[in-house]
């Protein structure tokens, strides 16, 4: 009998054993350090259901002993944390006490109650019922604020301000106990938060990557064990195979970028501070910017932009000012434009050292939420990598794509709100700010380092999704124009 002989499946490379360990160690790290740094803000978000205060146009009553008004309203905050109240006092020293109530209007049950000074309150303040913990399960739940004082006389009581043109949605305000309701609203407000259902579903998320990164390893295990291609192997392959060339082209960059200047890479650290200070000169003394600790703002702001535009003009030429490589030795056209991006992170790093100075000196308590923020830089990193694959080939069969960038790239800048506050931007222009990828960044990244608090869960996935879409839509152009770049060069 012939006997049949069966093809073994190629070996493993050693390379992408470890490549798996360390996919795993890290996934499996990264998931349970992530709920530690993020903290609460992981589980509960600002209600999208709290109530502002309108502006007030009118006081209601004189709130002296025998007089009564109740607010009735509905909110959809699931977890209710203060009521605030804003009084006028005729501009006069008043004298007594003013009591706040808030009830559940089907149980007729007291929820909060607070007694305060009339003596105390000014003209414009603010009274405030705050929980001792939220109060949960009140979301489309009638509600009744009671205002009364059970001793101020006529003359020396304050009066709560109402706003009315009109009665607000879900509202209703009445005056000592008269069946109709009065036109208008208290000037009051509800704050509270909401669950993140992400938050509440973490631990099953997490499994669900876990299974998915290790079904993915699996599969690109299976293909490479029966000789079929796989784009992600063969990349980190070719990174191990040329890893000294790529060591050698970030090094030359990084150096011919500081050729015969005399404070050479002292420059990385220069550049930023100096821009800061212009800009923190021209904005908080000339324009008189209100933004809180407004340098460290602006710096964060400086260093993103800095690396995003100095990775982008750099990775134009990356396939142009290296012809006489391509045409002569051979090694993926990619690791041009990429080794040109991780020059600029050295030169990123380095500038990371007077923003984290910055900080310190004007007064930023660093939390734990801030090690978060070096998420958002890698996927400005990978964003970065995209957007230099996508120029690097344009450059190669339109040269004008230099001047063009130039032109797009400081238009870019000015709509990423790096030296201004977005609120400043009218209602019909912030879309301008919504499909900016950058602004997402350097938003989430101030959120971390100056709020000391972590951006909601939604803004991981949105920030990663933008990164990945743009280095797969970079990828997909280099590689489908890559084999026609000898043509142009």
């Amino acid at each position: 009998m012939r006997k049949v002989n069966k093809k073994k499946p190629a070996p493993i490379d050693p390379i992408l054993k470890k490549v798996a360990v360390v996919c795993v160690i890290g996934y499996l790290l990264l998931a349970v350090l992530f709920p530690l740094l993020a903290g609460e803000q992981l589980y509960l978000k600002q209600s999208d259901g709290c109530m502002s205060m309108p502006a007030a146009q009118s006081g209601t009553v004189e709130l002296y002993a025998g007089n009564c008004i109740d607010q009735h309203f509905t909110t959809r905050v699931q977890r209710l944390e203060t009521v605030s109240l804003q009084w006028g006092t005729y501009y006069r020293a008043n004298a007594g006490s003013v009591v706040m109530e808030l009830y559940n209007m089907n149980t007729e049950q007291i929820l909060l109650s607070g007694s305060f000074d009339a003596a105390a309150i000014p003209e414009g303040g603010v009274t405030t019922l705050t929980a001792e913990t939220p109060l949960e399960g009140l979301a489309g739940v009638p509600l009744m604020l009671r205002v009364y004082s059970p001793d101020s006389q006529p003359g020396s009581a304050a009066s709560p301000l109402m706003y009315t043109e009109s009665t607000l949605p879900n509202t209703l305000l009445f005056f000592n106990g008269v069946a109709e309701p009065v036109t208008g609203t208290l000037c009051f407000s509800v704050e509270g938060t909401d669950y993140i259902w992400f938050g509440l579903h973490y631990c099953a998320f997490a499994a669900l990557g876990f299974g998915l990164l290790l079904a993915e390893l699996m599969y690109a295990y299976w293909k490479r064990s029966h000789g079929r291609a796989s784009y992600l192997i063969n990349a980190i392959l070719a990174v191990q195979k040329y890893r000294f060339l790529i060591r050698q082209l970030v090094s030359r960059d990084f150096k011919t970028k500081y050729k015969r200047s005399v404070l050479g890479m002292f420059w990385s650290f220069l550049n930023p501070l100096l821009t800061m200070s212009v800009q923190y000169f021209v904005f908080s003394t000339i324009f008189k910017s209100d933004i809180p600790n407004y340098a460290s703002y602006l710096l964060i702001g400086i260093v993103c932009f800095n690396f995003f535009s100095e990775a982008c003009n750099m990775s134009l030429y990356s396939i142009l000012g290296n012809a006489s490589l391509i045409t002569k030795v051979y090694m993926p056209k990619y690791i041009y434009p990429v080794t040109r991006v991780l020059s600029s992170v050295v030169n990123l790093a380095i500038s990371l050292i007077p923003m984290v100075l910055v900080c310190l000196v004007t007064g930023v308590q660093f939390e734990k939420s801030a090690l978060l923020s070096l998420y958002f830089l890698v996927c400005l990193i990978v964003f970065s990598m995209g957007m230099s694959l996508i120029l690097s080939t344009a450059m190669v069969f339109f040269r004008d794509t230099q001047f063009l960038w130039g032109v797009f790239s400081m238009i870019w800048m000015y709509a990423s709100a790096i030296f201004y506050p977005e609120s400043i931007l009218p209602d019909n222009f912030r879309f301008v700010l919504d499909i900016n990828p950058l602004y997402h960044f350097m938003k989430n990244i101030r959120i971390c380092i100056l709020n000391g608090i972590s951006p909601e869960p939604a803004m991981y996935g949105w920030c990663l999704l933008i990164a990945l879409v743009t280095l797969l839509l970079g990828a997909l152009v280099f590689k489908k124009n890559q084999d026609r770049f000898v043509l142009y060069l």
